[in-house]
């Protein structure tokens, strides 16, 4: 069976350094690798969605070298997938309608670590009894989380136990916006297009758990193979953003940087010792055993050596 991935890309914004050197990465594992690549547009990311960014994530990834073989395919553009996925999780007693506030969740839980987009939510919150009906309206709904952890094998990072109910517990898969959350559409999608092989960043290990467990809820298979390639950080040791610079690529394309100067830059975050590369010589060169396991510093030596 062919291997299948998907380069996924959220149009929020513009894609920076770190993204970029996921998503060459990713394309490079595929070319290597014979598998057939997928391009999806995240965009259910609600008001942090661009309409506009989309065009300009596309125009940057075939200025940087990468293709793909099927798509865009945009997650708006048809709903009901996900709603039937919603519909099966509420009717097993998977998933429970919850109109409790983030303020009141934090209230009785920790609090969430810096960075967290996400506060714990506690069993003892946990409506007693509750209709096992979805309906698209203006509420959200969470998965009910179970105490066993999720154990699988990263490509990268090993062996892998995650308690999802100590980190997060019970997520929310439905949002009152009416539109599904990251967890549900990424699953839905990945199983509805065949895709075997994700490759992504760090900071998504531990979601690797919930959407595993989604997919056992669902009856999905069969499930995919995870590779979470170490983050891009600023000096501070925080994930790449504004604070650290300019890092967007089309700032580099603006300023008249050649991509094989960006690719040589993201080739030498991985392992790979070189100047000036194009994406297809990434590809040959590229050895997911020689990138480094601890996360890359941006510094402005790195931007410097961009000019």
């Amino acid at each position: 069976m062919t291997a299948i991935t998907r380069l996924a890309p959220s149009p929020t914004g513009s894609l920076h350094l770190g993204n970029a050197r996921t998503f060459l990465a990713n394309w490079a594992l595929a070319r290597a690798g014979g598998w057939k690549i997928i391009l999806r547009i995240e965009d259910l990311d609600g008001p942090r969605v661009k309409p506009e960014a989309a065009s300009g994530i596309l125009e940057t990834l075939r200025w940087l070298g990468l293709d793909w073989d099927e798509g865009p395919f945009v997650q708006s553009d048809d709903l009901e997938p996900y709603r039937a996925a919603m519909r099966r999780l509420a009717e097993d007693g998977r998933a429970f309608p919850c109109a409790l506030t983030r303020t009141q969740i934090e209230a009785a839980a920790s609090a969430p670590q810096e960075g967290a987009h996400d506060v714990r939510y506690p069993p003892e919150l946990r409506p007693k009894a509750w209709e096992r009906r979805f309906e698209d309206a203006a509420a959200n709904w969470r998965f009910l989380v179970g105490e066993a952890p999720v154990a699988f094998t990263d490509a990268v990072y090993g062996p892998q136990s995650v308690s999802a109910s100590a980190i997060i517990g019970d997520f929310v898969v439905w949002t009152k916006r009416g539109t599904p959350a990251y967890q549900l559409a990424v699953v839905v999608d990945d199983h509805r297009q065949g895709v075997t092989e994700v490759v992504r960043g760090a900071d998504l290990l531990d979601s690797a758990a919930r959407q595993l467990l989604l997919y056992r809820a669902l009856g999905l298979g069969p499930e995919p193979r995870y590779t979470h390639l170490p983050l891009v950080i600023g000096p501070d040791g925080k994930r790449l953003a504004k604070r650290h610079g300019d890092s967007r690529l089309e700032h580099y394309r603006e300023k008249g940087v050649r991509p094989e100067r960006v690719v040589g830059l993201l080739a030498r975050w991985c392992g790979i010792e070189a100047k000036e590369l194009s994406a297809r010589e990434f590809a040959e060169a590229f050895e997911l055993a020689k990138v480094p396991k601890t996360p890359v510093v941006f510094t402005a030596a790195d931007d410097e050596s961009l000019y």
